[in-house]
């Protein structure tokens, strides 16, 4: 699961030296990362149709085989435009470990058991951006940023020997025999199943707001309101101690309250503490802290939407969990570009776009959990 940030997250602080190494603007370099996120978005609807098919370890052993292979080429580019392209297949290989973990989580465990097992996997996904960023540095402080690639294909090496040890969870009675092409087609028919968009929706605006909150915040604090990069780290860190401590909170709380609930009540946080900071981003109150309060309670709930939305998405097909994870993936990263291109194409050198993006979605995520999600799953 960690391979969605650490991928990310390791390179970050080698960007300025890229960008000289490279002869490139950082504008340029700001397309790895989009680079990177289409490919990890377009990639996982491949591989959950395969995964139904052909069960989870192959596709993650192939998968990580083609990160192995996009992360040499990153270290070996000598160019923007390669970077890019090497990243976006680094990215396809990456995301079918992502995916799959969550569909070999439904194949083991079912109901208020796997929104708990989906939240401890969120948990342990959370430390990586916190410990990417800084192991990076430390990398770039010993050698240059050709290494942090390599450091990513031992890690995707590592990983595939690991892989070893880890049994098949979705056996060959229960795997789906109908054509790759059929397989792919369903995805229309999952996007007509109420709750299936409900939760896909709830997931998927949330993520919009997650990275509008990501392209936004460097600006917000560091440019608008001048906080220093080091504190900027402080305050980016404490929204993930928010993340992993609601994770852990959403495992003890489902069986008593039940994960459609905590779904419905940590969106409506999102929608309000999204007009909150819309408000505060617009008039100024309250200055840095008028965005910091409003952020951390909507990067907080995390652990309340991320788990129960794909938990609940799951179990309406749970006989097509690889399909059903990488739509609803696929959804989240697919918003989450939005999100982040949106707070870029409205910029007015204030930080109220990133205020409003974040409000509107997660108004969106409410109204999909309040509206598309049935009381009667409770």
């Amino acid at each position: 699961m960690a391979f969605a940030s650490i991928s990310t997250d390791l390179y970050l602080p080698a960007l300025p030296a890229m960008e000289v190494a490279l002869h490139a603007d950082a504008g340029k370099l700001e397309w790895t990362l989009s680079g990177y996120l289409v490919g990890f978005s377009l990639g996982q609807l491949v591989w959950g149709p395969v995964s139904d098919r052909y069960g989870r370890r192959l596709p993650v052993a192939l998968g990580l085989i083609l990160f192995i292979i996009g992360s040499a080429g990153c270290a070996m580019s000598t160019t923007a435009d390669m970077i890019i392209g090497w990243r976006a297949v680094q990215a396809v290989g990456a995301c079918a470990s992502v995916v799959l973990a969550r569909a070999m989580v439904r194949d083991l465990y079912s109901g208020h058991r796997a929104a708990q097992m989906m939240s401890t996997l969120m948990t342990v996904t959370a430390i990586a951006p916190l410990v990417g960023p800084a192991l990076g540095g430390q990398i770039l402080q010993w050698s240059s940023w050709r290494a942090i690639f390599w450091t990513l294909v031992g890690v995707g090496a590592l990983t595939l020997v690991a892989l070893s040890r880890l049994p098949e969870t979705l056996p060959a009675s229960r795997r789906s025999q109908e054509p790759l092409r059929r397989a792919i087609m369903r995805y229309g028919e999952f996007l007509q199943h109420r709750r299936v968009l409900g939760y896909a929706g709830a997931g998927g605006f949330f993520y919009g707001g997650i990275y509008a909150y990501l392209a936004g915040t460097p600006f917000a604090y560091i440019t608008y309101h001048h906080v220093s990069p080091q504190f900027y780290g402080v305050l980016f860190g404490g929204g993930i101690i928010g993340i992993m401590a609601t994770n852990m909170l959403n495992s003890r709380l489902v069986h008593r309250i039940g994960s459609d609930r905590l779904l419905r009540g940590g969106t409506a946080v999102t929608a309000l503490s999204g007009l909150w900071l819309a408000l505060d981003a617009t008039t100024g109150w309250g200055g840095v802290a008028g965005l910091v309060a409003p952020l951390f309670l909507f990067v907080g709930v995390t652990g309340f939407i991320v788990a129960n939305s794909i938990a609940g998405a799951l179990a309406c097909f749970p006989e097509r969990a690889g399909s059903v994870s990488a739509l609803v993936g696929a959804i989240q990263y697919g918003t989450g570009i939005l999100g982040s291109a949106l707070v870029g194409a409205f910029a007015n050198g204030t930080p109220a776009p990133m205020g409003w993006v974040i409000a509107v979605m997660g108004v969106g995520s409410y109204l999909c959990a309040r509206f598309l999600v049935p009381h009667a799953t409770d």
